[in-house]
């Protein structure tokens, strides 16, 4: 895809426990992403920590990394112009409270700790992250006839 960005998403485990997986990713297929990887994981205590490690200083951290690693979670990999931006703003605010009706948190969350998603928020953020979840050869190129009608 030209002019094309990669960005992580994580299904975090209450999206999964919730069974609201199948509604999530029909959002973000709706906006025109294309997903290039998608596996369902129990995340270790161990990527957890990588993952996370920028917030490792905070207080909440050691909850994050019991909660992230409690239920499996869905990882994908969605392409798109802009994609790590289109996702973030899908995604709405970190507490749902403060997101907009229509976004992801904003119409299915409801506190901050339960907040369904985890969007990467850079593309150097993503292509970080990417690597922490997926190998090469699990990202698929592929085109869709849909494109076209999609993108400019």
């Amino acid at each position: 895809m030209a002019d094309s960005q990669r960005t992580l998403v994580l299904l975090k485990p209450d999206a999964v426990q919730r069974g609201l997986v199948g509604a999530i990713v029909t959002r973000l297929e709706n906006i025109g992403l294309r997903i290039a990887g998608m596996k369902l994981i129990q995340m270790d205590d161990a990527l957890a920590r990588r993952h996370y490690a920028d917030l490792s200083g905070k207080p909440f951290f050691e909850r994050l990394v019991s909660f992230i690693s409690s239920a499996p979670l869905v990882a994908m990999v969605l392409e798109g112009p802009r994609a790590p931006e289109v996702v973030r703003k899908a995604m709405g605010e970190t507490d749902p409270a403060d997101s907009p009706t229509g976004s992801i948190r904003g119409d299915l969350g409801l506190t901050i700790g339960m907040n369904l998603i985890h969007g990467s928020d850079a593309p150097e953020t993503a292509a970080r992250e990417i690597d922490l979840f997926f190998e090469p050869s699990e990202l698929l190129p592929y085109t869709r006839d849909i494109d076209r009608w999609i993108l400019e």
